[in-house]
């Protein structure tokens, strides 16, 4: 205790007392504080940017320089491209399909259908009249990876523009969002937060756009205005909680690709002057003589001894050297370093933007079934992610609310019941014999469902079953059996025949199907039920008495 606390605890017993107490809670805090070896403060964590913010401000003075530099890398680096093109390929891909479910009456689900077809299916949803919804979705994707973000704005359209729905759908870039609205709304209570309205209460209000891109040609000087957000699904990847704008997934890794780059450059320039450098010529002699002025014509020049000088080497070429020179030969430096450099420095860029080192480098060197298949589940998941968490939520979501309001309009009816469900496309399997026999075995034993693996396989449960049951029927009219009916035949490819139908002894008279025994040849029978359709066709197949 010093000179000072010793006065204070003669005459303020108490505040001396809090004082001590203050001095132990804060050598206690130092104390835990250099307990961790990240929050100490010394030569090893010199250069460590530690702030406190939150995402907005983290963000706001970095994003606009962020995406510029990873739009230059994309236009100039294979690999930055490559990147782009697999997270859009592998998280979208050939689209991300909607399904009609809800309590709604077949005729009005079999008309939604059609407005699915007629409008998403085709070009007349996008504003450009270039692609369906699917290619928006792709390019909407391939837009958040570069940028960090991208905007899907709803275009009304009048009933004379002749489209199966009044409204299109524009792709925007990030630029088009005024990022100097930022701060509190007058007389609104509300706030901004890079160019984003929301109320007092943290609602999205909307968002403050330009008009045209700022970075066009025209040089105009656009205003922005604010957009509600109804009108506008905004898809980007949320790092942190409250984070209002996305950043370019390729942040952790820009300084990486530019170095792998300038490394890359650089080893090419050392080779090209190593091969510029083909032979040496050594003398023992300090040669003074003038030269005459070389023929640029010429390949070879005469010296003042009449000796030709070596300009160049040319298949059988004999050369006649001056007394005391000698030709010595350069070494091309090796570039045996490159290959494994280049391949670690890839594999923390593939960790960075979250794909896996084989997808982005088309490297399949010393990768094996097992090697191959863990690389590839773990993508998935990173997949399944961003679908789940971001493109079905934030583009998908907003896009069926729209088809459905439109729809609404064009049948005159109420759709409240109807939801528009969304199918991520089908991933290619590792090896499909063992795994489609893995979902066979779990839909037997109630793991899954045939839709559930319907979806899985990027299919509408409805329409597919559809297409079987039609299938089947075409078959059944033109009396057609195919080794792929397993109405007909089994899985070794055996006749599946029957016996007569047996009663039924549920005693339910409203009981669905037929009770048949089943004979295989050369195999035990086995009791099921069959529509009365099918029992009728297998009955072609009983054993004649």
């Amino acid at each position: 205790m010093g000179l000072l606390d010793r006065a204070i605890a003669v005459v303020a017993p108490g505040m001396a007392e809090r004082r001590a107490q203050s001095r132990a809670r804060m050598a206690a805090m130092s104390q835990a504080t250099m307990a961790f070896d990240g929050a100490t403060r010394g030569r090893r964590s010199q250069g460590w940017r530690v702030v406190s913010t939150d995402a907005n401000a983290e963000n706001l003075p970095a994003l606009s320089r962020l995406r510029d530099v990873a739009r230059d890398m994309v236009r100039n680096n294979a690999h930055a491209a490559r990147g782009k093109s697999v997270l859009a390929n592998n998280i979208v891909g050939t689209g991300i399909i909607p399904s009609i479910t809800g309590n709604v009456p077949k005729t009005v689900k079999a008309r939604l259908l059609d407005l699915v077809k007629a409008h998403l299916d085709t070009t007349a949803c996008d504003a450009r009249g270039r692609t369906n919804l699917y290619g928006l979705q792709w390019l909407t994707m391939a837009t958040v990876a570069e940028a960090g973000e991208a905007l899907v704005r709803r275009r009304p359209r009048r009933a004379s523009d002749g489209l199966p729905l009044p409204f299109q759908l524009e792709v925007l870039e990030p630029d088009y969002i005024d990022s100097s609205k930022d701060g509190p709304v007058a007389n609104n209570g509300g706030y901004m937060v890079q160019g984003i309205q929301f109320d007092p209460i943290g609602r999205l209000v909307g968002y403050w756009l330009y008009s045209q891109h700022p970075g066009s040609y025209s040089g105009i000087a656009y205003e922005s205005h604010l957009v509600p957000a109804s009108e506008i699904a905004h898809i980007f990847r949320a790092d942190r909680p409250g984070q209002a704008r996305g950043v370019t997934w390729f942040a952790p890794v820009i300084l990486k690709m530019r170095d792998l780059a300038d490394y890359a450059d650089a080893q090419l320039i050392r080779q090209k002057v190593a091969a510029c450098f083909a032979a040496f010529i050594q003398s023992e002699e300090n040669v003074s003589t003038v030269m005459p002025a070389a023929d640029p014509n010429k390949a070879t020049q005469r010296d003042a001894g009449g000796i030709y000088q070596v300009e160049s080497l040319e298949p059988g070429m004999i050369q006649r050297l001056k007394p005391g020179e000698e030709v010595t030969f350069g070494s091309p430096p090796s570039v045996g370093e490159y290959a494994g450099y280049k391949a670690a420095e890839l594999r923390d860029i593939a960790v960075g933007l979250g794909v896996s080192y084989e997808v982005l480098s088309g490297d399949l060197t010393g990768v094996n079934f097992s090697s191959g298949r863990m690389g590839w589940l773990e993508f998935q998941r990173t997949i399944a992610t961003a679908q789940n968490f971001m493109m079905v939520p934030q583009l998908c979501a907003p896009v069926g609310r729209w088809f459905l309001e439109a729809a609404q309009l064009v049948l005159a009816r109420d759709l409240s019941a109807a939801v528009l469900m969304w199918t991520p496309p089908r991933r290619e399997m590792v090896n499909p014999k063992e795994e489609i026999a893995a979902e066979r075995d779990a839909i037997r034993i109630g793991l899954s469902s045939r839709p559930e693996s319907q979806r899985k396989f990027g299919f509408d449960p409805e329409d597919l079953d559809a297409e079987i049951a039609g299938s089947n029927k075409r078959a059944d009219d033109f009396g057609l059996i195919f080794d792929s009916d397993p109405r007909m035949r089994t899985a070794a490819g055996n006749a599946v025949t029957a016996a007569t139908p047996a009663a039924d002894t549920t005693g339910d008279p409203t009981a669905l199907g037929t009770r048949v025994i089943l004979q295989i040849p050369g195999g035990e029978s086995f009791e099921t039920v069959v529509s009365p359709s099918v029992a009728a066709k297998l009955q072609r197949f009983a054993p004649k008495e």
